[in-house]
């Protein structure tokens, strides 16, 4: 092969090799890379987004509690934008000049390359800004409005049940593709927790732009348009005026409320106090920050995440299982003289009532000492060999009762409470080293066991339906869908049926026993109806004690049980009890006969200084 021969195969050669070279980079701008072609539809085409109107929230008697409210978004196309009257425009959405002047000088240096993809300048302008906007709008080329909706509350209230709407971040935007920048999402609540049915689905409207930008036509006779739907409605389980009701009882004090119809696991109200006015929360949140600092923390749910100690009202869980064990029966004394000595010079306290007391008394009376006997009964019990295993099965049995574990209801952030285990135990006591009295504040509901509001109102559910319970939910129902079948389906605890019945005695003897009997919640009584409850007074290092209550009434076939939890306020009789029975006559009556106390409560203040938690 001569030279000129060898030149020509290298002169083919590299003309091939950039041939091909060319070929797949055209290849890949226009099959592979789909940038230009956003780019040229970006310059052609315009893309209407219809945003959806998020789904009603509605309480169990069909009144309405969370509805839409429209606002709008101002767009402005970069390309389209023209020389305006700035200060007219702010004037009629009453914003500052000298930034917008910023932002649309910076737009306007821009607009080559951003090109007609419409930028947000002006987030959730009120209905009566924009109707002025509509008979100006010639003036302002380039501007347009995008019309989205806000929630709006028919009262203040449920906040923390409802949670609240903001725009959605940049993370969830990376882990969801249906979201975009500027879309609303729920957190929080409801709001979240039935996210995906509230919001519904964006609609698209696609407009084609002729040689002059303006717009022309739809593109393809719309066949790429594609309507807006609206969110679902949800019926929510929520008596809104007894929501109310409770909110207006908590002013001025921490803790929380929660109610439950017992034969359908239904949550009638859930409060948490302080919490949330969910007019605040609205729009651009200008609130949030501050709420988030605030050291009573709003925020928190304590109705569903805070473990407080459940203190006396825990006495029923030992006293049930001890009767399921048959290591107690109705009939079972035990003396107390002021209290449970566990050793030399220590002693776990109790107040002054008669002695010795059976069951039922210890119940009524709220014997600390009693407790501390029947604990050390089912920890000691003989069948199980060792202390570990009798531990082993009391915390089974007190699983079973929801303790220590998530109830499952339909809202995001539950806290399971806290439960103790043998390693916990180990590690505090060392392996082997301890036995039932080194654990013995479990017997009144003290120590390393910590049950939310939730649970301690799921726990007299089950009492109140002699032994099970339903998932408690807050949503009955999602608009045309059939309600879940775990709602429907009843969990039975451990303890036989039959164990219950004392207990429903015990409860009735403490709100109804007679002056001087001991009964400790007789402020509780509600004439003409028969009302169980147990009193707690629960210990707490950082201050004052914590009152608390649970309770159900009526005694047959119930209606309503509760808990009531409040921090840093005493004896479970002052404020927690009163609190309850209140809720209780408001909900079966509809009114309340018993005003002097209503209004003692509902002014009073337990809580002088508090720590949160």
């Amino acid at each position: 092969m001569n030279e000129y021969s060898r030149k020509s195969i290298v002169i083919f050669g590299t003309f091939v090799l950039v041939a091909l070279i060319l070929f797949a980079r055209l290849f890949w701008l226009q099959v592979v890379d789909d940038s230009y072609k956003t780019t040229s539809n970006t310059n052609v085409l315009r893309y209407d987004v219809q945003y959806p109107a998020r789904g009603l929230i509605i309480d169990r008697h069909g009144e309405r509690m969370v509805e839409n409210q429209t606002t709008y978004d101002m767009m402005v196309v970069p390309r389209e934008l023209k020389a305006f009257d700035t200060l007219a425009f702010c004037a009629i959405f009453k914003l500052d000049p000298d930034p917008f002047k910023l932002v649309i000088n910076d737009i306007y240096r821009r607009r080559r390359q951003i090109g007609y993809q419409p930028t947000t300048i002006l987030k959730q302008a009120p209905a009566e800004y924009y109707a002025v906007f509509q008979e100006k709008a010639f003036k302002f080329p380039g501007f347009y409005a995008q019309a989205r909706t806000l929630r709006n509350y028919t009262r203040p209230i449920a906040g923390n049940l409802f949670g609240y709407v903001t725009e959605v971040d940049t993370g969830t935007i990376r882990r969801n593709p249906y979201y975009k920048p500027g879309d609303y999402i729920g957190k929080s609540g409801v709001e979240e927790a039935y996210e995906d049915y509230l919001r519904g689905y964006k609609g698209v409207t696609i407009f084609v732009r002729d040689v002059h930008n303006r717009i022309k036509e739809a593109y393809k006779d719309g066949r790429f348009d594609a309507a807006a739907v609206a969110g679902k409605n949800l019926i929510c389980t929520i008596d809104s005026r007894l929501q109310e009701y409770g909110e207006w009882l908590m002013k001025n004090k921490v803790g929380a409320i929660v109610a439950i119809e017992p034969s359908t696991g239904e949550v009638l109200a859930l409060i948490s106090a302080p919490g949330i006015d969910p007019t605040l929360l609205v729009g651009i949140n200008k609130n949030f920050q501050q709420m988030q600092s605030d050291p009573l923390k709003p925020l928190f749910n304590r109705a569903i995440m805070s473990p407080y100690p459940p203190g006396s009202t825990f006495k029923l869980a030992n006293a049930l299982i001890g009767l399921d064990e048959k290591v107690i029966t109705p009939a079972s004394r035990y003396s107390c003289a002021m209290g449970f000595r566990i050793g030399p010079g220590k002693m776990l306290g109790c107040h002054s009532h008669a002695s010795p007391i059976d069951l039922l008394q210890s119940i009524q009376m709220s014997c600390n000492a009693y407790y501390c006997n029947v604990f050390r009964t089912i920890i000691d019990n003989p069948a199980y060999g060792n202390v570990e295993q009798g531990f082993l099965k009391w915390r089974e049995y007190v699983q079973s009762l929801g303790f220590g574990q998530k109830t499952g209801i339909d809202l995001p952030s539950e806290r399971a409470g806290t439960l103790p285990s043998v390693s916990q135990y180990n590690r505090i006591h060392g392996e082997g080293r301890w036995k039932s009295l080194s654990i013995i504040s479990l017997a009144i509901g003290q120590g390393e066991i910590g049950s939310t509001p939730l649970q301690m109102a799921n726990f007299a559910a089950t009492i109140a339906n002699r032994g099970y319970y339903y998932t408690p939910h807050v949503v009955r129902e999602v608009e045309g869908l059939e309600p879940p079948d775990d709602y429907k389906e009843r969990h039975y605890t451990m303890i036989d049926t039959t164990c219950f019945p004392t207990l429903v005695e015990g409860m009735y003897r403490a709100v109804h026993g007679e002056p001087g009997s001991g009964a400790t919640a007789r402020i509780a009584q509600i004439p003409d109806l028969e009302l169980c409850g147990k009193t707690g007074t629960a210990q707490n290092p950082h201050g004052e004690d914590h009152s608390s209550f649970i309770c159900f009434a009526p005694r047959e076939k119930p209606q309503i049980a509760l808990a009531v939890y409040i921090e840093n306020a005493g004896f479970g009789a002052t404020w927690a009890a009163p609190i309850a029975s209140l809720m209780v006559e408001k909900y079966l009556t509809g009114h309340v006969l018993r005003t002097e106390l209503e209004q003692r409560i509902q002014a009073g203040s337990p809580t002088k200084t508090h720590k949160a938690p």
